[in-house]
């Protein structure tokens, strides 16, 4: 067990020096070491500043486009300072009518959906879902090339979305399915490469949501490949890539998807291969009666308002650092910075580097807490966690507030399927 509470609440410039001193893979490699310090802060200050800012009818409008009004709450939902109840719930109120709001709580719910998703098909959503929607030319590349890594590949647009990326931890919607589309469809790499590289940089890094969205783009859990052409990404991008760009006329997306898809794929899924239907299984949380629990934060619940934390507001708090998640997702330093700033808003919170479930067992014994309590998640690992705990100690698993009713969903096979089942009950605020 390693002790680092006393990384909390350092300023990011000295946080930023005690990583990369204490864990310099973290910063090694391309981008790696790049830490905005003008970039948005984790915790629930700023998470609740940007919440303010929302604007529905504008984010229906524009969301499309890279300068559009997109909410940016995507790394506070990740890390489970802002619940999407609470964002549903002050969208309504902005929007003034659930149908003034309906295009950002589907958006929303995307986010769910990918999260009910990843419950029951766990590990397996690093993996193909589906047969491919449509069959490669060439044989998949099994990592990212180094002139990708590197931000030159000479062409404007993809060369600005990785050094973006590179460089905050961030990127709009179709950035990401852009540079996944050219990646994947166009150099020929394996999505799940894409996919991890994706994971060690984005703030919001979270597998349900990041390697389900490389599998609707790769065609590998979905109807049909996601592939863009220039005309596309002139109009989304307000035409900041292509003027000046070298290879402008003769690049790799030129042309409508019918004769990039002719150019990239060999045949498509055969028309006779029945639907994907991935039936939901019930899971109701094992909630253990427990008076004075050691509160367990994970990575989709590092906050005061974790489910947890919330239901035993004086209990002790812990998050434990995995080497195991450190050595499989690579986080990059600016992954970890945001992360230990949503901690730092914790009270009582300690943070450990180890083993999670020897080191919790063993600090609810020294505390005298009665049990563990951890918010549900989707997340495998953790799971596997909570599954060991619970063999050896009471173990409550706290559920978050509801965003739907999943009552009626018979099906996770593709999202318009489950949303026609759960946008009703997703449409109205949590009080009703």
């Amino acid at each position: 067990m390693t002790p680092l509470t006393h990384l909390l609440g350092l300023p990011r410039g000295q946080l930023v020096d005690h990583l990369v001193r204490l864990l310099p893979e973290t910063a090694t490699g391309p981008g790696r070491d790049r830490v905005p310090i003008d970039g948005p802060r984790g915790g629930r200050a700023a998470a609740l500043a940007r919440l303010a800012t929302i604007d529905p009818v504008a984010y229906a409008r524009s969301r499309n486009h890279v300068a559009g009004a997109v909410t940016g709450l995507s790394p506070w939902i990740r890390h489970g300072v802002l619940s999407l109840a609470e964002v549903r719930d002050v969208a309504l109120a902005r929007a003034g009518s659930p149908e003034a709001a309906t295009k950002l709580v589907s958006e929303l719910g995307w986010r769910e959906y990918w999260r009910q998703v990843q419950s029951e098909l766990g590990d397996l959503v690093r993996r193909d879902i589906e047969t491919p929607a449509a069959r490669w030319r060439s044989p998949r590349i099994e990592a990212v090339p180094e002139d990708v890594a590197a931000a030159r590949t000479g062409m404007a647009c993809i060369d600005a979305f990785v050094t973006k990326l590179h460089a905050t931890g961030r990127l709009h919607n179709h950035e990401r399915m852009w540079l996944a589309s050219w990646l994947v469809h166009f150099r020929g790499v394996r999505w799940q490469a894409g996919a991890d590289w994706f994971l060690e940089h984005l703030l919001d890094g979270d597998p349900a949501s990041n390697h389900l969205s490389w599998q609707w783009v790769a065609g590998t859990f979905s109807a049909k490949p996601y592939l863009f052409n220039r005309e596309n990404l002139e109009t989304f991008s307000a035409g900041a890539h292509c003027h000046a760009c070298p290879v402008r006329g003769h690049c790799d997306v030129e042309g409508a998807y019918d004769e990039l898809a002719g150019r990239v794929f060999d045949a498509a899924r055969p028309a006779g291969d029945p639907p994907l239907r991935i039936r939901p299984r019930s899971q109701p949380a094992a909630d253990a009666p427990l008076a004075r629990p050691l509160v367990w934060l994970t990575l989709d619940s590092a906050s005061p308002t974790s489910p947890a934390a919330a239901r035993h507001p004086d209990a002790p708090r812990v998050f434990v650092l995995d080497p195991a998640w450190l050595a499989e997702e690579r986080p990059a330093v600016k992954r970890l910075v945001f992360l230990l700033e949503c901690l730092a808003d914790v009270p009582r919170v300690e943070l450990l580097l180890g083993d999670p479930p020897p080191l919790l067992r063993r600090r609810a014994g020294d505390l005298g807490c009665d049990g563990i309590a951890v918010a549900e998640t989707p997340c495998p690992r953790t799971r596997r966690h909570a599954a060991e705990l619970a063999g050896v100690v009471p173990l409550a698993r706290v559920p978050w507030p509801r965003f739907c009713d999943p009552s009626r969903v018979r099906d996770l096979g593709r999202f318009s399927r489950w949303w026609g089942a759960v946008a009703t009950s997703a449409l109205k605020p949590t009080d009703a």
